[in-house]
């Protein structure tokens, strides 16, 4: 008869006397690595993944103010055809943010097609070109709203009311961190606040530990982040200090949600130390890889949206679970071009076109895209007729997101809008879909990941959104 074969824990506590049994109890005390965390950390789902994770992180970059869908990915002969005809006479014209609509503007950018797939991109893009076989570009995307802060809060948090949570604080509600020294849902600054502010990364009604926590790409990161105590040994002391005083109140008053993420957040502070100026250590990275980057580049938003996309990569080395980017200054406006198109969306193209590139290189190099989730969006579109004579105004009723890695068919092409670029007529999505989908590759159910507010079981995507089935792999 042959002997019972020895199981992986076996083989743990036998060998190298048992310290590989002790390694697993110690990954096992960790909400990231195995523990039940539903009974211990009150406001923390727990309940992991539903099915099988593809992406295990997510790096979105946010696209502020709304890029035009006609003059990016999803070209339209028709513009050319019918340029400076008044658009009334050719299709029913919705109103506008500001109604002060012009003629049909064709494009100032030509579409080539790239890669194996053959999808368009303009000039604008000629480094993500480089990477067209990577993305499922959706081209039928909606928004129910044409205003900055209701959309970007729409986007943010699947819902236009100011105060709901993030669907990073929401990622990691449902799943945790994998990272004990540094936040969950970081939002890397390059300069520039959404319309709607720092409510767009917030927790909402979920515990305060979830909110994001905003990094500059530069220097320490974030603030204080260096102790003023002469000695470690001095700030644990005041550290412990606090945390009994905040225990002595939760004995007193009960569990409150203000004082147990404070002491986590202390907690995670105190870590942060070591671990925020090692992530911020760009400088260490091989030369070519920092010019690959863009961050010797001499436009300065470049290298401010090089140093961000660079971060990130080292952040989900980290196990960071959700990092967001936000656009630099470009020394005009955001991706919000009301007039002067031309200028406007090639400075903003410029400061992301080559860090993103490089991005998704590094990951596919790195053996990361795979399971990251790297998602491309702004809050709405834009008109494919005139602001005046040289803009375009919002438009929320069909425009462009991409996504890649993380479990995304690649070389896609998903939805179309009509033969203007103005609405989606094929395969028409909304916010809520993009949400289910991402929470769908992080192996979570959006119809099951909840939390109990107000006598509701909320969720991300209310009662809403569907799976992009097609566009995952």
């Amino acid at each position: 008869m042959s002997a019972r074969p020895t199981t992986r824990r076996e083989m743990l506590t036998r060998c190298a006397s048992g310290f590989g049994a002790l390694a697993l109890a110690g990954l096992q005390s960790k909400p990231s690595f195995g523990l039940d965390a539903t009974a211990t950390e009150p406001g923390f789902a727990g309940h992991g993944p539903h099915h099988q994770v593809r992406a295990k992180n997510v790096i979105f970059l946010y696209m502020d103010g709304g890029p035009s869908q006609v003059d990016t990915f999803d070209p339209k002969p028709m513009l050319d055809r019918f340029n400076g005809q008044d658009p009334k006479k050719l299709f029913n014209v919705e109103p506008t943010q500001f109604n002060n609509n012009g003629t049909v503007l064709a494009s100032p950018w030509k579409f080539n097609q790239y890669g194996e797939s053959g999808i368009p991109v303009s000039d604008l893009f000629p480094h993500v070109a480089q990477c067209v076989d990577e993305l499922a570009v959706v081209r039928s995307m909606t928004s129910g709203f044409p205003e900055h802060t209701f959309a970007n809060y729409f986007l943010h948090t699947g819902s236009a009311l100011q105060g709901r949570p993030s669907m990073g604080a929401w990622v990691n509600y449902g799943l945790g961190s994998e990272c004990d020294n540094l936040p969950g849902f970081v939002v890397l600054n390059g300069g520039l606040i959404p319309p709607g502010g720092l409510d767009c990364f917030g927790s909402g009604f979920l515990p305060a530990s979830y909110q994001g926590s905003v990094f500059k790409p530069s220097g320490t990161g974030v603030a204080n982040i260096k102790p003023n105590e002469p000695t470690a040994k001095l700030q644990r002391e005041k550290l412990d200090l606090i945390n009994q005083l905040d225990s002595l109140a939760i004995k007193q008053f009960g569990k409150h949600d203000s004082l147990e993420s404070a002491i986590k957040n202390y907690e995670l502070a105190y870590s942060m130390q070591m671990a925020v100026p090692e992530v911020m250590s760009i400088d260490d990275e091989p030369e070519y890889l920092q010019k690959q980057y863009g961050l010797e580049s001499k436009f300065a938003p470049t290298r401010i949206y090089g140093a961000q996309c660079l971060i990130a990569r080292r952040m989900i080395e980290q196990g960071v679970r959700f990092i967001e980017l936000t656009c630099p200054k470009v020394g005009g406006d955001r991706w919000d071009q009301h007039g002067n198109l031309k200028s406007g969306h090639e400075n903003n193209a410029r400061a992301v076109d080559q860090p993103i590139a490089a991005l998704l290189k590094d990951l596919r190099q790195r053996g990361l895209l795979d399971e990251t989730l790297v998602v491309w969006a702004g809050e709405f579109g834009r008109t494919p007729f005139a602001q005046g004579k040289n803009g375009r105004d919002h438009n929320q009723y069909g425009f462009t997101v991409w996504l890649a890695g993380g479990g995304i068919k690649p070389g896609t092409i998903y939805g179309a809008t009509d033969e203007f670029g103005y609405k989606a007529v094929e395969n028409r999505l909304e916010i809520h879909d993009l949400h289910a989908t991402m929470l769908h590759l992080m192996g979570v159910d959006h119809t099951r990941s909840t939390f109990r507010f107000s006598g509701r079981d909320m969720r991300l995507t209310d009662v809403h959104g569907h799976v992009i089935k097609d566009i995952v792999a």
